[in-house]
């Protein structure tokens, strides 16, 4: 039998009422949003079952809501079926949710630093003056030539986000982003779609949010990991400590690796791959990679039982 590899998903994937389902019907599930709120102080479970949106979707509420669901559906998961992972990876901010499944950080820790992680992501540039865009049907060598040459002319843009070929997200100041666009459209762009974001995550223009995560991070417990985490700055695998701890500094400022993590774990045998939390991203992006793998998406408890129904035959 081939190997498997958890996914978690990253900002995006929020939904108002993800979790309810679990945290209603699990014991196990209620408990993790119970572990929460404590941790923070305040009603995140109600945020994430109620809402409002307009809260949810703030950065600093994001990350540790969409944390909370994907290691509340794993911890019913895990009650119901003794699965171990062969390989755990998760999109951006989904990276924490992957360690706390290596069991390299726990979840009370890491639902604190991810709330932290928002908080100096959402400050490290003042609203209006960053952006992301979606770069569609464009080579990655062609988008890292046209953002070199935007950046030398004093307009900051990296590749933020590789996720599947012909699927590239550019990040940086406002007008960088608005030039780099413009430049590839003339170079054959499928299509540009600017994102709904509120700062240019994965960009140099991050750096000040990870000098402040490093603080954070420094003040935490971390372990060597159970089970091989795929980095988002590496696409390679990671499980010593003081390696974990640098990477995810330098995750806030540089390119998410998604497409070369895929390639990574899917040439190291991984041939069912479980994506675990709110939406279906991961899964999409992982059959543009291959389309030949299996691809499953548990984002309740309904997807869950199907899961486990399947597996069992």
């Amino acid at each position: 039998m081939g190997k498997i590899a958890f996914l978690f998903p990253g900002q995006g994937s929020q939904v108002v009422g993800m979790g309810k389902d679990a945290a209603d019907q699990s014991p196990h599930s209620r408990l993790i949003f119970e572990q929460a709120d404590r941790a923070l102080g305040f009603s995140l479970s109600s945020l994430c079952f109620e809402g409002p949106e307009d809260q949810l979707t703030r950065t600093e509420n994001t990350q540790p809501a969409i944390l909370t669901t994907s290691i509340a559906l794993l911890s019913e998961l895990q009650n119901k079926l003794k699965l171990k992972p062969d390989f755990v990876a998760g999109h951006s901010l989904g990276e924490y949710t992957a360690l706390v499944a290596a069991g390299a950080v726990s979840f009370e820790d890491a639902v604190n630093i991810v709330r932290y992680r928002g908080k100096f992501m959402e400050e490290a540039v003042p609203a209006g003056q960053g952006a992301m865009a979606a770069v569609m049907g464009v080579e990655r060598d062609v988008l890292q030539e046209v953002c070199e040459t935007v950046s030398g002319q004093g307009d900051s843009v990296q590749l933020a986000n590789l996720n599947s070929p012909g699927q590239i997200v550019i990040s940086g100041s406002a007008e960088g982003v608005l030039k780099a666009s413009e430049e590839v459209k003339s170079r054959g762009a499928r299509r540009v779609i600017p994102l709904k974001v509120s700062g240019p995550f994965h960009s140099r223009l991050m750096e000040p949010a990870a000098a402040k995560l490093k603080e954070v991070l420094d003040r935490v417990d971390f372990n060597d990991a159970d089970i091989p985490v795929v980095s988002n700055v590496t696409a390679q695998s990671v499980q010593r400590k003081e390696e974990i701890v640098d990477l995810l500094i330098r995750q806030v400022f540089s390119p998410v690796l998604w497409e070369d993590s895929v390639r990574y774990m899917l040439d190291r045998g991984v041939d069912t791959f479980i994506e675990i939390g709110p939406g279906n991203v991961l899964s999409g992006l992982v059959k543009k990679v291959d389309r030949q793998v299996k691809i499953v998406a548990i984002q309740d408890l309904e997807t869950m039982e199907q899961f486990l129904q399947e597996w069992k035959e």
